[in-house]
């Protein structure tokens, strides 16, 4: 067999590529920031713990933990703190809760956070959603459009209030 296709080297592994990083200014809560640095925390104690093993064979972990820390280290460099417990309820902003209904009298709770805090099943959306992006600036008694792919829904803003 020729040597030609095989690859020598110091058996290190070629670092994984970067997470994408989103390109929208990153706004973050002081939930967010906490979560943030705790996440860095355990990334940098798990790859300190990968490389304490006495085999280290297997270095795709140790690569996947390093470019987890890039990320988080990133993601903390360019994170903007917002308060929202600073900011009036007078409108929707970043950070607050808005409670709002749809004509048939469901209600719903949203607070707009940060992209990495996201999570749209406990009601935290970012400020780049199509529903972020009709609440943000509404004040109670508001109706918007919450622009869904399947339809429409109008959304009355019912109360604003701080985390």
């Amino acid at each position: 067999m020729s040597r030609a296709f095989v690859k020598e080297g110091d058996g290190s592994l070629d670092p994984l590529p970067d997470l994408p990083i989103s390109p929208h200014p990153n706004h973050v809560t002081p939930t967010g920031l906490a979560a943030l640095q705790s996440r860095l925390r355990e990334r940098q104690t798990t790859l300190a713990a990968l490389k304490s093993r006495p085999d280290r064979l297997d270095k795709l972990p140790e690569a996947a933990a390093e470019r987890d820390i890039r990320y988080l280290e990133a993601r903390l460099r360019s994170a903007i703190l917002i308060d929202p417990a600073t900011l009036p309820l007078t409108e929707v902003a970043f950070g607050l809760i808005v409670t709002a209904v749809d004509d048939e009298g469901r209600e719903y709770r949203f607070q707009i956070t940060g992209e990495d805090e996201a999570d749209a099943t406990q009601g935290r959306i970012t400020p780049q959603s199509p529903l972020a992006r009709a609440l943000l600036g509404a004040s109670v008694g508001d109706v918007v459009t919450w622009a869904r792919p399947a339809a429409p829904v109008e959304l009355e803003i019912l109360r604003i209030e701080h985390p």
